[in-house]
Formats: C-alpha cells, sequence, structure tokens
C-alpha cells in the first residue's frame, strides 16, 4: 500500500520513490505524491518514470496507475514521479472553496442534502437536494466566503481513524468536515471566488464555484 505523501505535504511537485508491482500497464508506487480521483476531486496530471500517466484510480487503500502499455518499468526500479503544478495547485484551491461554500449553505439552510459534487481544474460543482432557489443566498455566501479570504485562517488537516485512512480538515471558528482530499495551507490562497446557481433537475439546486488569481510556485 502506497504512502500518501501528498497527504503529508500537497505542495510536493516531484519525489522518487520505487514501484512496488507491476501489472502490464498499471503500476503501483510504494509512496506517491500523485493523487487519484476520489470524493469528487480530479485525479493530477504527470508522469511516472517519464511515462505520461493515463489513469490514476483508487483500489481500496492503495492506487493504480494506468501507464502506455509499451512502458519499461520494473519492480523494485526507482523512478522520477512529477506532477503538473498549476492544476493540483487549482484542484486544491477549489476543493476548499467549494467545502467553504457548502459548509456555509449547511449553516444557512438546515437540513439541506448534498447529493453530488466535483472538482475540476477549472471549475468545481455542488448539486443539492432542494425545492427552492438558492440563488438569494449567493451574496451572502460570497461575502462569507470573503471574509473567510481576508482572515487568511490556517486549515488543519488530520487522521480521524489511521488505519483506515479517514481524514479530515479544520478551520478553527468555522467548521470541520471528513475530506480525504488535498488543501492549501490557509484559507486566502483560495483568492476571488465567483458563485453560480444553476437547476439540473426537478427539485434539484447547483451552485458552481470557479476562481481567479494567478498559480504561484510551491
Amino acid at each position: 500500500m502506497a504512502r500518501k505523501l501528498f497527504w503529508e505535504d500537497a505542495y510536493l511537485t516531484q519525489h522518487r520513490p520505487t514501484v512496488s508491482s507491476v501489472d502490464g500497464a498499471e503500476v503501483r508506487l510504494e509512496a506517491t505524491i500523485f493523487f487519484a480521483f476520489s470524493g469528487g476531486q480530479e485525479s493530477d496530471a504527470g508522469s511516472i518514470g517519464g511515462y505520461a500517466v493515463e489513469e490514476a484510480r483508487k483500489d481500496a487503500l492503495d492506487i493504480i496507475y494506468r501507464l502506455h502499455e509499451d512502458h519499461t518499468l520494473k519492480v523494485g526500479q526507482a523512478v522520477d514521479v512529477v506532477i503538473d503544478w498549476p492544476r493540483r495547485y487549482s484542484l486544491m484551491r477549489l476543493h476548499f472553496a467549494a467545502e467553504m461554500v457548502l459548509q456555509l449553505i449547511y449553516q444557512h439552510v438546515p437540513g439541506i442534502t448534498r447529493i453530488g459534487a466535483h472538482i475540476s481544474a477549472d471549475k468545481a460543482r455542488i448539486d443539492f437536494m432542494h425545492d427552492t432557489s438558492l440563488a438569494g443566498l449567493l451574496p451572502t455566501l460570497l461575502s462569507e466566503t470573503e471574509a473567510l479570504v481576508l482572515a487568511d485562517l490556517p486549515i488543519q488537516t488530520g487522521y480521524t481513524d489511521v488505519a483506515l485512512q479517514r481524514r479530515y480538515w479544520k478551520v478553527e471558528g468555522f467548521a470541520s468536515m471528513a475530506c480525504g482530499g488535498t488543501h492549501p495551507r490557509t484559507t486566502g490562497e483560495i483568492g476571488v471566488l465567483s458563485l453560480k446557481r444553476k437547476n439540473p433537475g426537478k427539485g434539484k439546486e447547483r451552485i458552481e464555484i470557479a476562481l481567479a488569481g494567478l498559480q504561484p510556485s510551491p
């Protein structure tokens, strides 16, 4: 089972682990910085041993990486793993921006049910089961998220269960929730965001989140 270095330091962009298994085009690593799709957050992009990763997916508590079938990696081989930092940083920022919005909606609309979420490198969305429009809440959400960003609060992360790799984040005075994604260090890194309300179907509400700002070096 790979050691999840992206939880220990989400700002690592390259490292050199060894290959722990090879099964055709699929490989596993003894340690990894390469996040695989989980909880609605898309996978990182990058390479392993010079080969582009075509798919990264969870397998129980491990991660499998699919490379091109002509790769020549061997078990025990040390390989350079490199991730696309601008993409990772966008995913981190959008991920936490969506979770700020989610927690604020929970506070303002008690009993609302989240039914889906997706975080890509250019926008995020959260879907709810709800019979009335959330459009009127958007100015309040923007004001409150802006306050959190300006406060530049530390985002704490850790385990609720190490054996089962259950993770959480916490911002003192705001909220905490179970989450196994990658996060920036502070709320200030989120930057300026915009919100849009959509109606994806009867009895459903969708909030889309986009962010502005440049991608700094790690």
